[in-house]
């Protein structure tokens, strides 16, 4: 053997006899170690009846060893059980009975409750006064170092969850009984919605069905202590109201007067039929000590029809009504009745009749049918036929009155149809033909009067043209002749104020010109005369330079400016003897050709 192997085998020696020597347990962390003892020096045992030691007597030990190392359990004297730790996973809680502990009482089912660690101290459940059986109290989610030989832990039970929609119905299996006479327990405080059955329990809580209910959650209840049932919430439509009938609660003062006598309206929460009803919407209520009639606050229309009947299926019972008239026929007539049910005076309607359809069959329906019964007596059938809508007046003011004090107002009346006898019909279609045919005459002769006067118009729009025509020719040509004559009294006016102008115009123009021939005149003269003036100092000066030569010098200017020849353009001469007075003619022909242009 190698020293290596000789040493380690006397250091395990070494340290199994200071662990046997010493008596050393290891517990894990996960476990939960349960003591056995295997005897006591001075011999001591168990009480009869008892599972679990507390006082060091052999057997189960009460205290359990956590998570480490624990010494002086020698082998010989003691057993350790290891167990793993309880868990409660999460959603869930766990339920306990304890195996051993003090007598449950026999009026309790489940054991009072122990301060004791959530059941994780066996001594102080023990020495508290822990009662042996199903334990009220519960484990939540997590982890838990019970002792199994005292306790069992039922695990994984699930929670308690209430639906959005729902509510819970509660029946409590522990507690004081329930009074004589009642059918449910009234609610007590303080035990947080059923989670605490001890608190339930001090309280006064009686076993059984209870009146309160717990709303939508998840709640820890012990499944030991209490049943829940779900079930939905009432819901009341639109156009209705629901009526609570209340089976539980206070006896409280009838509230609907001496004179109603048909049941009693109380308060809300009282026993009986409350007087405030429920409102559209959705409502949490108990179901099992309390139910809701629906009413609707809407029109009613009911049928007095065979085969047929509205929606709300009401009148599914009523019929056509079968009457006898004043001279002996028997004929039937369909009735509808519109009511309505307003929405405080419901709680009445349904204390009185117990529901809407018990209404219908029977109060309105007696009602409806006896009146048209007993009316029709008093009328023939052509007066139902002839003069309906009277009919029809009278029965809408005599139900009213008599449905009024049933709380129920009556909107209309309405008579359908009318079936008359067969035979009654013979003589009616007859009569109604003969009625028709002459009303066909009538109609057929105004139509010809009618035609005959359209006619009689269409000649008279014929001619009523041309006569229009006439008379717009005429209008039109005094139109014109007025224009004519408007047209020449402008063309005078023009004319007239044209020849003022002129002559106005003349007559300046005429006054311009004399005046300015008057000025020109009077200027010529001034030239003339200073003109004269001027050539007689001319002449005096002349006269007085040339003496007579002067004078005629101004005789010959004067003949000259006047183009007064004094020599002639041909001279004949007579000096020789061939000259003749023909050449002297000939020589003025010669210049009058010369002179002529080309």
């Amino acid at each position: 053997m190698s020293p290596l192997f000789v040493f380690g085998a006397g250091v395990f020696l070494l340290l199994f006899l200071v662990w046997f020597v010493l008596g050393l347990v290891l517990i894990r962390e996960n476990q939960v170690g349960v003591v056995v003892k295997r005897f006591t020096l001075g011999g001591r045992k168990l009480p009869d009846g008892r599972v679990v030691a507390l006082e060091g007597e052999a057997g189960y030990q009460a205290t359990t060893l956590a998570p480490g190392i624990h010494p002086f359990y020698w082998p010989f004297q003691y057993k350790v059980e290891k167990f793993p730790i309880t868990m409660i996973e999460p959603g869930t809680i766990g339920l306990i009975i304890a195996n051993d502990g003090a007598p449950m009482p026999v009026d309790r089912v489940l054991c009072g409750p122990v301060v004791c660690d959530d059941f994780q101290s066996a001594e102080k459940f023990l020495r508290g006064g822990g009662q042996k059986g199903r334990q009220s109290g519960i484990l939540t989610a997590g982890f838990y170092r019970i002792n199994p030989v005292l306790f069992r832990v039922v695990p994984s039970v699930p929670m308690t969850k209430i639906g959005s929609d729902k509510v819970g119905i509660v029946t409590v299996l522990d507690g004081a009984p329930m009074p004589t006479g009642q059918m449910a327990a009234k609610r007590t405080e303080g035990h947080e919605d059923f989670q605490n059955p001890d608190a339930f329990i001090q309280n006064g809580g009686c076993r059984g069905l209870q009146e309160q209910i717990i709303l939508a959650g998840n709640y820890n209840i012990n499944p030991w202590f209490a049943e829940i049932e779900q079930a939905d919430l009432y819901e009341v439509p639109i156009g209705y109201v629901g009526v609570v009938v209340s089976f539980v609660g206070d006896d409280m003062k009838d509230i609907s007067g001496e004179q109603f006598t048909h049941g009693n309206i109380v308060r809300k929460g009282g026993k009986g039929v409350w007087d405030e009803p429920l409102y559209p919407g959705k409502h949490p209520l108990n179901s099992r000590i309390m139910k809701v009639e629906p009413v609707p606050t809407t029109n009613i229309v009911l049928n007095w029809a065979t085969a047929r009947s509205e929606a709300h299926k009401l009148d599914e019972k009523l019929s056509t009504i079968t009457v006898r008239s004043q001279d002996g026929f028997n004929f039937t007539l369909d009735v509808s009745q519109i009511i309505n049910i307003g929405a405080t005076k419901a709680p009445w309607v349904i204390s009185r009749v117990g529901s809407v359809r018990n209404l219908v069959n029977q109060v309105l329906e007696p009602i409806v049918g006896n009146y048209f019964r007993n009316s029709a007596q008093n009328y023939t059938v052509l007066d139902f036929l002839s003069n309906r809508a009277g009919r029809q007046q009278e029965a809408r003011q005599h139900i009213n009155e008599a449905i009024r004090e049933y709380d129920v107002q009556s909107v209309d009346t309405l008579i359908g149809d009318i079936t008359p006898p067969p035979e009654l019909m013979h003589t009616l279609t007859a009569r109604k033909i003969a009625d028709e045919q002459r009303k066909t005459f009538q109609i057929e002769e105004q139509a010809q009067r009618t035609r005959q006067e359209l006619e009689r118009q269409k000649a008279l729009a014929d001619k009523q043209k041309e006569l229009l025509n006439a008379e717009q020719d005429v209008r039109v040509s005094e139109m014109r002749a007025k224009a004519a004559v408007e047209g020449a009294l402008g063309d005078s006016l023009v004319m007239s104020r044209r020849a003022e102008g002129e002559a106005l115009a003349k007559k300046r123009v005429g006054e311009a010109e004399a005046e300015v021939v008057a000025i020109r005149g009077r200027n010529e003269a001034e030239a003339i005369r200073a003109i004269g003036q001027a050539k007689a100092d001319a002449y005096k000066l002349g006269v007085e330079a040339m003496g007579e030569n002067y004078s005629m010098l101004q005789i010959f200017t004067v003949l000259a400016d006047k183009g007064i020849r004094l020599t002639p353009d041909v001279l004949v001469s007579g000096g020789e003897k061939s000259a003749s007075a023909t050449d002297g003619l000939l020589a003025v022909l010669l210049r009058d050709v010369v002179k002529k242009p080309e």
